[in-house]
């Protein structure tokens, strides 16, 4: 078959390559790997315990997407393995996004005195609607992945989608407006402490990789998206983003991998210590707490289940605010 050329009943729309699943598969286990020793290493699976989550789970949908490229032709069967393999791939974007917001928090609460939010606050107001974003895109993709579903429930998958990644969109740009603030503020001050530019660098350029697969995903939903397996002329008429599969493995597989890897390389957790802030003048590191976590491991698992919204971290969150007023009240000086 030509490239772009549908296949009648195949579920992928044309026929799946059978190298490019295995290549994913195994360099998100190598990156899953390299993220549970890191988490291990440096004690910091509560700032970034998603990564190891998500690799995970970013392995288990490309190894069934190698089972389902070689029994692509629709059956009940494949069809499951099809499906599941799709919702693992596309749930794992917002989570990687909701581990950026995390990240966010704990460098605010490195520099209290130039947070213009509380780090607690960061996570659950961001949470709260990564939480809305996944209801709607497992539940979209789920729908719109299903080539059996009645052309309503498709488009109903769709318009889900769609107000998911638009949803998605929205969050990163005034993600970056608050980091870009905090940023400023700190180049102000003259701080330049690696947990700060390093960390913020990382952050946009993890958020630049999950920005362009969101637009690449709402450009592929703009098109038409209804699938009708027996029907070669409308699989003809579909948007190329579907019928072409390198659209999928440049925009979706390989930024998602970038992601990965750019936080195996520049992992923060190795000088981003739990209860470490920054002195006012930039200059040292000051001890603010041995322990500021104080939940059970079920408090936090539910924590992170919940994104945030539950299970707070109330300790953490009033250091900070002392922390924070301390460095005002020094900012005052003498009276």
């Amino acid at each position: 078959m030509a490239a772009g050329d549908p296949v009648p009943g195949s579920l992928f729309i044309y026929a799946p390559n059978q190298g490019a699943p295995v290549f994913f598969a195994v360099a998100f286990a190598i990156s899953a790997v390299g993220h549970f020793w890191q988490c291990s290493r440096y004690k910091c699976f509560s700032l970034l315990g998603l990564h190891p989550v998500c690799a995970t789970l970013f392995t288990a949908g490309y190894a069934l997407r190698e089972y389902a490229s070689f029994n692509y032709l629709y059956s009940p069967q494949n069809l499951i393995f099809y499906i599941v393999s799709q919702v693992l791939i596309f749930i794992c974007p917002p989570l990687l996004e909701l581990a950026n917001y995390h990240v966010l928090g704990r460098v605010f609460y490195y520099v209290p005195h130039r947070a213009p939010l509380p780090p607690g606050r960061v996570l659950a107001t961001f949470g709260g609607l990564m939480a809305l974003v996944e209801a709607l895109n497992a539940i979209g993709v789920a729908l719109a992945a299903n080539p059996t579903s009645s052309q309503p429930q498709q488009s109903l998958g769709k318009h889900l989608t769609v107000a998911a990644l638009a949803i998605q969109v929205a969050v990163i740009i005034i993600f970056v407006i608050l980091a870009g603030m905090f940023h400023r503020r700190c180049a102000q001050a003259k701080i330049r402490a690696k947990p700060v530019s390093t960390t913020l660098l990382t952050l946009y350029a993890s958020m630049t990789l999950i920005f362009i697969r969101c637009v690449f995903r709402l450009v592929e939903h703009s098109g038409n998206t209804s699938v009708r397996l027996k029907d070669i002329d409308s699989l003809r008429s579909l948007t190329p983003l579907l019928r072409y599969e390198w659209f999928f493995y440049v925009f979706e597989a390989t930024l998602m991998l970038l992601n990965s890897v750019l936080w195996n390389v520049w992992n923060p957790g190795r000088y981003l210590r739990r209860g470490v802030y920054l002195s006012r003048d930039g200059t040292s590191e000051l001890q603010g707490g041995k322990d500021l976590d104080e939940r059970s491991l079920g408090q936090k698992i539910g924590s992170v289940v919940t994104f945030g919204l539950l299970f707070r971290n109330k300790k953490q969150s009033k250091a900070f605010e002392e922390l924070r007023d301390l460095s005002s009240a020094d900012n005052q000086g003498p009276s």
